[in-house]
């Protein structure tokens, strides 16, 4: 009965300007409902309002086998909202004339062989640059660790363009390794200690580093994958071959503080704010639907600013409505777990829209394991 309390009964942690009580509940209904129907044991959620961080909560389990409670503070992996970060960091870098959007990336990775084709800073920043992502198994679930940027980058520095760039988008985390490796130069200083350096310690993220395997890192969540048989311990992962693009751990919170420094220009200015957050195009003009690191949609009218993550163990989201100046973080430890229409009826809440029902559908194999006599998290 107390391991179920502890799911039912968020661990929330209230800012200065706390959401009314009325808002906290509709969040966690609509948290509940989603994790109920998709089976995710732990949930962290926290939401930034009028430029600041208002309020955070943890549902359910970060640890099933020891029943450890999921809180504010418990730390995920990131998954690919680390390619927003890195984006912020090489903005900065052109704010101060260290980078140019526009140069072909060997200036300032050498070691990177040329291509038949140049490749730009903006092209890579907007999945243009014409860079593989993952070819295999072996590179998905990497349990290789890697000692730096370059490590990681000799995966696929030989490796031929999948198109000429400019031409298509082509999601790639290798494309940010890339980038994390010419920031460094540009830099001067390794990328974990640049991204302490110009966004960490500015934003007040105190509870985010890289994803390192060996270390201990305090409210680290395990984490889990849904099958037909149950719910399962995830495969092994080493996320130090691409730090850049997906390998950072962090809280809701923190990602809240990272959204609202980007948000109120307070590690950027507006004008690159602005580009980051318009949609490039391929050559033929077709709108790509993502700027520079961030994924650009619309949500009843209003303009959404938006990067998921996904990888072993977790699923995560950070969604922006920069003119409502709003905030929403959400991370859980259920790998493929589906936030994005969880995400979007938070924000609905916050501007005192109705929720809609999800659209995104489980599949047929994670429903089996909903099903009775299943093996399932308390929830």
């Amino acid at each position: 009965m107390l391991l179920l309390l502890a799911a039912l009964f968020p661990v929330a942690v209230a800012a200065a300007e706390p959401l009314s009580a009325a808002a906290q509940q509709e969040i966690e209904r609509l948290v509940s409902q989603e994790m109920s129907r998709q089976g995710i044991p732990g949930l962290s959620v926290a939401v930034g309002v009028g430029g600041e961080a208002a309020w955070s909560a943890g549902y359910g389990f970060s640890d099933m086998e020891n029943f450890v409670p999921a809180k504010a503070l418990t730390q995920y992996r990131t998954g690919s909202i680390a390619k927003p970060v890195t984006a912020v960091a090489v903005m900065q870098m052109v704010e101060a004339g260290k980078m140019d959007l526009d140069a072909p990336v060997h200036r300032y990775v050498p070691a990177f062989p040329r291509k038949q084709w140049p490749i730009t800073i903006r092209q890579l920043l907007g999945h243009l640059g014409g860079i593989r992502h993952y070819s295999s198994a072996e590179e998905t679930n990497s349990t290789h660790h890697f000692r730096d940027t370059a490590g990681g980058m000799r995966l696929f520095l030989n490796d031929p363009l999948v198109a000429e760039p400019g031409t298509k988008y082509n999601y790639t985390t290798y494309g940010y390794v890339l980038l994390g490796a010419a920031l460094e130069q540009a830099a001067g200083i390794r990328y974990m200690e640049a991204i302490r350096q110009r966004i960490l310690i500015p934003a007040g993220m105190d509870h985010t580093r890289d994803d390192h395997v060996f270390a201990l890192i305090p409210n680290r969540s395990r984490g889990y994958v849904l099958t037909a048989n149950g719910l399962q311990n995830c495969s092994l992962a080493d996320t130090s071959n691409k730090i850049p693009g997906g390998g950072l751990i962090s809280t809701a919170e923190d990602l809240v503080r990272f959204g609202l420094g980007v948000r109120s220009a307070a590690l950027l200015k507006q004008s690159s704010v602005d580009l980051m957050f318009t949609p490039l195009r391929t050559r033929d003009g077709k709108s790509t639907g993502y700027g520079l690191g961030w994924g650009v949609a619309n949500l009843d009218g209003r303009k959404v600013v938006r990067h998921a993550g996904g990888q072993q163990g977790v699923s995560t989201m950070l969604s922006m409505l920069p003119r409502e100046n709003l905030v929403v973080a959400i991370m859980t430890n259920l790998e493929k777990a589906q936030l994005t229409d969880l995400s979007q009826n938070v924000l609905r809440s916050l501007t005192g829209a109705r929720a809609q029902q999800p659209v995104r559908t489980v599949p047929a194999a994670r429903k089996a394991a909903l099903t009775p006599g299943r093996a399932r998290p308390i929830l």
